[in-house]
Formats: C-alpha cells, structure tokens, sequence
C-alpha cells in the first residue's frame, strides 16, 4: 500500500515513511493511492472477531511493509481490557468500544474508556506503540509537535510519556480548555512532555504546527513529527470502530445505518467516510458542529469559508472551538476526483484567509454519493439533550456527545439504525454538567481531584519563530 499527497506534487511512499513524517512534503495530507475493498465473504468473517483482530484485519490492508507478526503483536498490546478500563461501571470493558442502546434503534458507541476518557484513545495508544516500533527499528528519535483543542493533547501525552526516544511538544489554546483538560495535560511531569499555551484559539495553534512541518529544513534537523490528525495512521486507527459498531448495532450485513458525529477538525468524521469508501453499508454519516459551523455551512450551501480565530466563538464543546479543519482536505481530494491541481487552488484561497464555493458546479451535485449531512448544536441545545438523557434513561453524555445526538436525531433517516458516536466522559466538562443537571458527574477513582495537583506550562504568543526556538533549546544536539 502507498500513499499519495491531496495536493500532487510529493512521491509516494509506503506507510512507515509517512508514520513518523505527518503533513507531505508540498504541504498536503496523505492518503492510500487507492482504498482498499472489504469484500462481503470478509465482512460476514469480521463480524464475529474481538476488537483486536478486527484492527488488525483492517489496519493489515493499510499497513503492508510492517510483518503481520509484528503488526499482530503491536494491535494486541494496544487494544487490551487493561488499557481500556476506566472504572465506569456500567461498561463492559472487555468489548474496548461497547455499544449503549438507548432505544429501538438509538445507540451511543462508547469510545471513552482509554486512560483519558476521550475517543483520542482509541487510536493514540496505538500510535504510541506504531512509533516505539518503528523508531527501535531506525535507532532513532523522534520530536512530536502537535495542537489540541482538548483531547488530543492529553491523549497523546498518555500514549508517548516515558516512550524511549520521544518527546511531547503539545500547543494549546491559553484558557479555552475545561479545568479538567488542562489539569490532565499540565499535571504530568514526565520529562519527555513539553506543554505549551498559546495566546489565542485552536487555530493559531495548529497553524504555527503546520508552519513549523512546512519548514523542511527545521523538521528534518529536528525530527519534527506530528500526532494530530493530520497523521495518517490516527485516521486509520480510527476507521476500525466504525466496523465495530456497525456490526454491534446490526443482525446482517445487508443492512444499513447512520453514524453521527460531533466534529471539530474532520479527523473522526474522515475515518466513517474511509470506512464507507471500503464498503462498509453506511447510510448516511451525520455531521455534528457547535456554534463554530464551518463544516456544517459547507454541506448545506457549498461554501467552505473558515471564520478566523477572531470570530471563533468559545464553547461550552470545546474540543469542537475549530474554524479550519485540517482533515476535511482529505475528504475534498475524494469530491473533487483526487485532482490535487485542484485542491491546492481551492486551499490556496483558504491559506490567504479566503473562501470557496462549490455551488452550482459538478462538485456540488456529486456531493449527495458521500451521504454526508449536518446540523449544528447549541449551548441551550446541549443543556436540554444532557437534562434528557439523563431524566429519560439514567445516561449521563459529556457536551459534545450531546451536540452528536441532538443532530443525529434531528438528521437520521426514518428507520435507519442511529449510532451516535461518543466523543469523552462528562466528568471532562463538569462545569457544564451542573449547570444542566444541578450535580457532578462521577470521576474515575484516580482522577478525583486531578486539578489540585502541580501544573506546568509554557505560556508563548503564537509566534512561530519563539516556537523553533523553544524546541531548539530543549532538543539535545
């Protein structure tokens, strides 16, 4: 399997190359030269497999150069009941990715039971032990610069703290993230993790990532690789639960069913699209956004036009605080029939602040294929959906799980199996959880009380410049 840039002007290359790389070389993201097929002998045989083997029956048709036996051994180590059991009570740990039926037809896949309550997990924990393996094996090291609007930071930093040859280089946006979130990032000492707030939104942030990965030079002198979407093998990582789910929420593979999904940087949403395009029988793939639109103003006029980081509104979801969202590159490269020509005009115009509008052309009406549609969540509208939830079937769901659900029921067709994705625990936004429901939500045993212990953080302006040479100093020569 190789991989091509959504942009056209970089080589291709095999799936350990790009691994430890992140952005391409001329800028883009990259993706399989072609998507590999599931056939449906394989779907009715993966059915019946433990979340393991089915990561490793999908990953295997992604990752090609890596010995199935050690690809084996790498999904086993990641994907166990001790990794993905966080006290939750009612959750049967042993499936990894459980599914919670609300009613006939209503399901939440939980994706939350990793070591930091969020749906990040799932696919970082692998992609700590993805990078241990390939960097033993190239004696080398390996700088990770990323940006989190929330999950992703503390994600990471669970996944790589006390990896041999690794450091953590993670931005995030000074002030915007729950107490929660910032105390799961701040709190950990390890000498590897380097946390950096950066005065202004997510946006600022993963533009000073992405300036620094486009100055090859530096990237290459440092070992500059990334953790956020934007690496391929998250993405891949991900498409496995939609496999999972599908099959807990469905008797045959004859049927369909929709997926909702709350969506801030495109990564979550792009793995269910990845899975469509192999074959997997989806319906229809809902996208959910907060007040921040973007996304959901693209699907319903054609126009995709980031707001900036002055006109971001900061949320009571704000792992969702996006304007510009690195993956949906990868999902225009597939609308615009892998023309990379054409991407980079259209992101030529987003780059210098601008818009595009595909309205009207031959684009827009093959935009329907994909069975993408949105809506958009509020914070009243996450208010009422937690306080239902709660009150109709005893289910606590954190702030952005709620804006998949209130989209999800508002957008799914009639009689086609809803499974919203879950996005995070409550106890990560707890601040909202009293203000709807006039209580706190439970907390693993060993998080109580996370947010008393000793934080430290850089404070930096978002100045790329201060950036290479924070790095540079803490980088031995």
């Amino acid at each position: 399997m190789r991989y091509i840039s959504t942009r056209g002007n970089a080589p291709a290359k095999n799936f350990t190359e790009i691994l430890l790389g992140g952005l391409a070389p001329d800028g883009g993201l990259y993706l399989p030269e072609q998507y590999p097929q599931v056939s449906r002998a394989e779907l009715d045989a993966w059915r019946k497999l433990s979340y393991a083997d089915l990561a490793f029956a999908v990953l295997s048709k992604f990752i090609t150069d890596i010995p199935a036996s050690d690809l084996k051994a790498i999904i086993d180590k990641t994907y166990t009941t001790a990794v993905y059991s966080n006290g939750r009570s009612d959750s049967d740990a042993s499936q990894i990715t459980p599914l919670r039926t609300l009613s006939p037809g209503v399901h939440i896949l939980e994706l939350s039971n990793g070591p930091t309550l969020a749906f990040k997990d799932m696919a970082m924990q692998l992609l700590g032990n993805l990078f241990e393996y390939a960097l033993a094996k190239q004696h080398d090291e390996l700088n990770i610069l990323g940006a989190t609007s929330g999950d992703t930071g503390s994600a990471a930093e669970y996944a790589m703290r006390g990896k041999r040859g690794i450091r953590v280089f993670m931005l995030s946006p000074n002030g915007k993230m729950s107490s929660f979130q910032r105390a799961q990032m701040y709190s950990l000492q390890d000498a590897n993790i380097y946390n950096i707030a950066i005065e202004g939104m997510f946006d600022d942030a993963q533009d000073m990532v992405k300036a620094v990965s486009n100055d090859h030079a530096f990237k290459a002198k440092y070992k500059i690789g990334t953790v956020n979407s934007i690496n391929w093998a998250r993405v891949s990582a991900q498409v496995v639960y939609y496999f999972k789910g599908y099959f807990a929420a469905t008797k045959s593979n004859d049927e369909q069913v929709a997926f909702s999904v709350p969506s801030g940087n495109f990564g979550n949403i792009c793995a269910g699209h990845i899975a469509r395009m192999m074959g997997l029988p989806i319906g229809q793939l809902i996208l959910a956004t907060n007040e921040n639109d973007v996304l959901d103003e693209f699907f319903r006029t054609g126009v995709y036009r980031p707001r900036g980081t002055d006109h971001t509104y900061q949320t009571s979801s704000p792992s969702m605080d996006i304007s510009k969202a690195s993956n949906f590159e990868r999902f225009m490269f597939d609308l615009v029939g892998r023309d990379g020509a054409k991407v980079r005009e259209f992101w030529s115009r987003v780059d210098a602040g601008g818009a595009f509008d595909i309205k009207g052309t031959e684009y827009w009406h093959s935009l329907s294929k994909f069975n993408f549609v949105s809506g958009k969540s509020t914070h009243m509208d996450r208010l009422k959906t937690i306080r239902e939830l709660w009150e109709e079937y005893g289910v606590m769901v954190d702030t952005h799980t709620a804006d998949g659900i209130k989209v999800g029921l508002e957008q799914r067709r009639p009689n086609l199996p809803l499974i919203c994705l879950e996005t995070a625990l409550p106890a990560k936004f707890a601040e909202t959880i009293q203000e709807a429901l006039g209580r706190e939500p439970e907390r693993p045993a060993g998080l109580v009380g996370i947010e008393k212990l000793p934080q430290r953080c850089e404070l930096m302006d978002a100045d790329v410049g201060k950036l290479k040479a924070y790095i540079a100093a803490n980088v031995p020569d």
